[in-house]
C-alpha cells in the first residue's frame, strides 16, 4: 500500500512542479512583450516569494493543528492548475501579477506535501524516501525549464501555460486518490513562544540570512532576468533550452557533491565561502558575456556554485536546534529565506528600470559577495560561540 501511495505522490509531485516550471523561463519576456516595464516584471516575480512568505507558515501550522495533509495537497494543485489558466485566457498586466502571486500560494502547501509523503515511508526508509521526492522536483524543473523556450518557439506565448494547465489538472485529478497517509500522534501546533525561541538561535539566524542572500541570486538571475538577457545578446527563443540544461544539470549535480565531497574536504564554511564567492564573480561577469558560448559558460558555473548551498543551508539551519524544536526552526528558516525570493527580483526590476539589465547582475553579484564576506566573518565568530558553549556544557 505505501509503495503505491509513494509511486502516486512521486508523480502529482512531479505535476506539480512542472506545471509551476513550464514557463519560468519565458515569464519576464511575456512580460516585457505584453507591455510590462522591468519595475512591473520584478514585481511579478517577487509576488511569488512574497506569497510563499505570508502563507507557508499558516499552512503549516493549520496543517499541524487539523492533523490533516491530503486537503493542502488537492488545494494546492487546484490553485496551481488555476494559476496557469488565468496566465493563459488573459492577456493583462494585472491578472499576470494575479496569476503568479497564486502560483506562490500554491508553492506554499508544499509543506504539507512534505510532511504527508514522509508518513508514507518507514522510519528508516524516510531520508530514501525524501531522496526520490527531491529527484522528481529537480527533474520536473529541469524538463519544464527545458521545454518553455521550444513550446512558444512552436505554439506562441501562451502556449506553455496551457501545458502547465493541463499537467496541474492531471495532478488535481490524481490527488483525489491520494490516501491521507498513517495515522499521526496529535502534535501541538506551532506557538508563536517557540517561533521567537527558535529565531534567537545563531546559527538559525545566520543561514537564514545566507539563504535569503542565496535565493535572491536565484530568483534575479535564472529564474528572473538572465532569458531576457540572454534574449536581448542575440540568442533565439530555442537557444534558452541549452542555457536552461548550463544551469540546471550542475546545479543537480553540486547538490549530491555539496555534502559528499565538498564539506569533507572544504568543511561547512569553505564551502559557503568558495560557493558565494564564484557566483558572485561569474554573476558579475554576465554583462560582459555577448556570445553564447560565454553565457553558457557563465551559467555551467553559476548553477553548480549555487547547487553547493542549498543542500548546506538545510543541514545548518537545524544542528544546533534541539529535536523537539527542530520541524518548528525548519518551518522559520522556510518562511525567512523566501524574503530572498521577494526581495532580490523586486530590487533588480527596480535598478533595471533605470539603469537597463545588466543592472540585475550587477546587483546579484554584490548580493554574492555580500554573502561570502558574511560566511568568511561568521566562520570565526560561529567557532568562537561554539567553543563558549561548549565549556557552558563542560561546566554543568
Amino acid at each position: 500500500m505505501n509503495k503505491r501511495n509513494q509511486r502516486l505522490f512521486l508523480l502529482i509531485s512531479f505535476l506539480f512542479w512542472f506545471s509551476h516550471f513550464i514557463y519560468i523561463p519565458m515569464l519576464s519576456p511575456y512580460i516585457e512583450q505584453i507591455g510590462g516595464t522591468y519595475t512591473f516584471i520584478g514585481i511579478v516575480l517577487a509576488s511569488y516569494g512574497l506569497m510563499q512568505f505570508l502563507f507557508r507558515l499558516p499552512i503549516g501550522i493549520g496543517s499541524d493543528l487539523w492533523n490533516k495533509r491530503k486537503g493542502f495537497v488537492v488545494a494546492g494543485m487546484a490553485v496551481s492548475m488555476f494559476s496557469c489558466l488565468a496566465f493563459a485566457l488573459t492577456e493583462s498586466l494585472g491578472w499576470v501579477l494575479l496569476s503568479r502571486s497564486l502560483a506562490g500560494i500554491a508553492a506554499a502547501t508544499w509543506v504539507a506535501f512534505t510532511i504527508l509523503f514522509s508518513s508514507y515511508a518507514a522510519e528508516r526508509n524516510l531520508h530514501r524516501a525524501m531522496g526520490h521526492l527531491s529527484f522528481a522536483v529537480v527533474f520536473a524543473q529541469l524538463l519544464g525549464m527545458a521545454l518553455s523556450a521550444w513550446i512558444v518557439e512552436e505554439w506562441g506565448w501562451h502556449a506553455p501555460y496551457w501545458f502547465g494547465a493541463a499537467f496541474g489538472a492531471a495532478g488535481l485529478l490524481l490527488s483525489l486518490f491520494v490516501a491521507e497517509g498513517k495515522t499521526e500522534t496529535k502534535r501541538e501546533p506551532v506557538r508563536l513562544k517557540e517561533l521567537g525561541t527558535a529565531l534567537k538561535e545563531p546559527m538559525l539566524l545566520k543561514v537564514s540570512m545566507l539563504s535569503i542572500l542565496a535565493h535572491s541570486i536565484m530568483f534575479t538571475t535564472m529564474f528572473g532576468f538572465t532569458t531576457d538577457y540572454a534574449l536581448s545578446a542575440g540568442m533565439r527563443a530555442g537557444d534558452i533550452t541549452i542555457l536552461v540544461f548550463a544551469f540546471m544539470v550542475p546545479h543537480a549535480v553540486s547538490t549530491l557533491l555539496s555534502g559528499s565531497w565538498f564539506v569533507p574536504k572544504l568543511g561547512k564554511w569553505g564551502t559557503l565561502q568558495i560557493a558565494f564567492s564564484a557566483a558572485a564573480i561569474f554573476t558579475l561577469l554576465m554583462p560582459f558575456a555577448d556570445t553564447k558560448a560565454a553565457l553558457i559558460v557563465l551559467q555551467l558555473v553559476n548553477g553548480f556554485a549555487l547547487g553547493l548551498l542549498f543542500p548546506l543551508f538545510l543541514g545548518m539551519a537545524v544542528e544546533e536546534i534541539p529535536h523537539a524544536k527542530r520541524a518548528t526552526a525548519m518551518g522559520a528558516y522556510q518562511a525567512l529565506y523566501a524574503i530572498g525570493m521577494f526581495a532580490g527580483p523586486f530590487l533588480a526590476g527596480i535598478l533595471n528600470t533605470y539603469f537597463g539589465l545588466e543592472a540585475s547582475f550587477y546587483f546579484s553579484g554584490a548580493v554574492g559577495v555580500l554573502g561570502a564576506l558574511f560566511s568568511f566573518k561568521w566562520q570565526g565568530k560561529m567557532k568562537t560561540e561554539s567553543i563558549f558553549k561548549h565549556n557552558n556544557e563542560s561546566s554543568l
